[in-house]
C-alpha cells in the first residue's frame, strides 16, 4: 500500500533552497525579502469541472500551478513559494503509479522555470480535486490592482482570447473543429502561458490589471467596479487566433470569445502616454500587446461591433456555481 507519506516523499520533497524550512515539518518557514509585501493567492482544480478525468497528468500538473502563477503575474509579483493539497482516488494511488509521476514532472517543470519552489501542502484521499497555493513578493506600494483604473486609460490584452474555451466547446461536441484546428487552439486550454515576466515590467507603466481566467467581460467588468469607472471595447480589436476568427459568426463562437474564460492572458489598463513604452515592450518580449478600448466616466461595459452596434452577451463569464 503506498501511504500519504509515502506520496510525498517520492514525488514531491525536494530539498529546500529558498525557504528557511520546507516539505516535512508541521508548517513551511518563510523569509520574506526587504521591503516587500507578500502576495498570496489559491486556486483549485476540481476532477469533471475543471478537468476531465483523463486529463493528460503532465499537462494537467503544468496547468494546476499555471494558473496561479498567472494571479502573479495579475499583481506584478515575483513567484517564490507554493503549497499543494492532492485529493487522490485509492485506485490512482494504488494502480497507476505513473500518473502522479507524470502529474509531479509537469508540475515541477514549470516551477522550475520561473524558479518557484514547492514547500508543503496536504495529501488525503477521495475524488481527485487539486489545491494550490502560491506565495509571491512585490515591492511595497507597488503591486497592480483591480482598483486602479483611470479615466481614459487604454485597455489593453496580452496574448489572444478564446482558444481555451473554443477548444473546450470541441471537447464537449458542441462544435466541431478539423484536427489541425483543434491541434493549434488546445494548448490554451491544456497549457497555458503565465505572463508572469510581463506583469512585473507593466508596474511602472500600468495603473491596474487582472488576469482572464472567467472571460473577458467578466473580468474587465471586475477592474470597472473597483475602479468605479466605465468602458467601451472594440470586438474587432480583441486578439484572436484564425481559427477562432473563422467561426466567429456563430453566437457559440463569440461566447468564446468575449466571455469564455481559461485564457489566462493579461487585461490591463494604462495611460495613454505608455503607449510606445507598451508596444516596445511587446516587441522585446514578444509577446502581442493589443489596445482594444479605452476607460471613461460612469458605470458598466459597452461591447462594440464592426459596425459600432453594441453587442449584448446573455453569458457573462465563467460562474462555478453556474456552469
Amino acid at each position: 500500500m503506498c501511504s500519504e507519506f509515502d506520496i510525498i516523499r517520492r514525488y514531491f520533497k525536494r530539498t529546500a533552497t529558498q525557504a528557511v524550512l520546507g516539505i516535512g515539518d508541521d508548517a513551511a518557514l518563510i523569509k520574506a525579502t526587504d521591503n516587500k509585501e507578500l502576495a498570496i493567492s489559491t486556486d483549485t482544480l476540481v476532477c469533471s469541472k475543471h478537468f476531465f478525468a483523463d486529463a493528460n497528468p503532465y499537462k494537467l500538473g503544468y496547468k494546476s500551478l499555471a494558473v496561479n502563477l498567472s494571479d502573479m503575474a495579475a499583481m506584478g509579483a515575483k513567484p517564490r513559494w507554493v503549497l499543494l493539497a492532492l485529493t487522490l482516488p485509492d485506485n490512482l494511488v494504488q494502480h497507476n503509479k505513473a500518473w502522479l509521476s507524470e502529474f509531479s514532472a509537469g508540475f515541477f517543470a514549470l516551477a522550475d522555470s520561473h524558479q518557484v519552489e514547492l514547500i508543503g501542502g496536504d495529501t488525503t484521499s477521495g475524488p481527485l480535486n487539486i489545491g494550490v497555493q502560491i506565495i509571491g513578493e512585490v515591492e511595497v506600494g507597488k503591486a497592480l490592482r483591480r482598483s486602479g483604473a483611470k479615466l481614459d486609460d487604454d485597455i489593453w490584452i496580452s496574448g489572444r482570447l478564446g482558444d481555451a474555451a473554443l477548444a473546450l466547446n470541441h471537447e464537449l461536441q458542441q462544435i466541431t473543429l478539423e484536427p489541425n484546428e483543434i491541434a493549434e487552439c488546445l494548448p490554451a486550454l491544456l497549457t497555458p502561458a503565465a505572463r508572469v515576466e510581463l506583469g512585473q515590467r507593466l508596474i511602472s507603466l500600468a495603473h491596474s490589471a487582472i488576469d482572464i481566467s472567467d472571460g473577458l467581460i467578466a473580468d474587465l467588468g471586475h477592474i470597472l467596479t473597483a475602479s468605479e469607472k466605465a468602458a467601451y471595447i472594440n470586438m474587432t480589436d480583441i486578439p484572436c487566433s484564425p481559427v477562432l476568427k473563422k467561426y466567429l459568426q456563430q453566437s457559440l463562437v463569440m461566447r468564446c470569445l468575449l466571455a469564455g474564460g481559461d485564457d489566462y492572458e493579461l487585461c490591463f489598463t494604462a495611460p495613454k502616454i505608455n503607449r510606445e513604452k507598451i508596444e516596445n515592450l511587446s516587441a522585446e518580449l514578444v509577446i502581442p500587446l493589443t489596445r482594444i478600448g479605452e476607460i471613461f466616466s460612469g458605470e458598466g461595459l459597452i461591447v462594440k461591433d464592426a459596425k459600432g452596434s453594441v453587442i449584448t452577451l446573455e453569458t457573462k463569464g465563467y460562474d462555478h456555481f453556474s456552469a
